[in-house]
């Protein structure tokens, strides 16, 4: 009878051990692709920050050719509107 009684405490910590176990990789896997969205977040952030910088100094190279009478006014606008589509 005490054998049974000692196995039955033996099983209950067993089980709450695992539950936790099982918590505490489940808060891990979570933590884990929380840090790689952010990631991608950050990197799609950069991409177009960059992306953006490059849209703008064309725009300004159109600009000073349109300055500088190399291209006309008309030119300039359909260009720009190229770029910007």
């Amino acid at each position: 009878m005490l054998t049974n009684i000692i196995y039955l405490a033996v099983f209950i910590i067993l089980v709450f051990v695992l539950s936790i176990a099982v918590k505490a990789i489940t808060r891990g896997v979570e933590a884990k692709q929380t840090l790689k969205e952010e990631k991608n977040l950050q990197l799609n952030k950069v991409e177009n920050e960059s992306s953006n910088m490059e849209i703008v100094n064309q725009i300004k190279e159109l600009k000073n050719l349109n300055n500088k009478g190399i291209i006309s006014d008309d030119e300039f606008q359909k260009a720009k509107e190229k770029i910007l589509n």
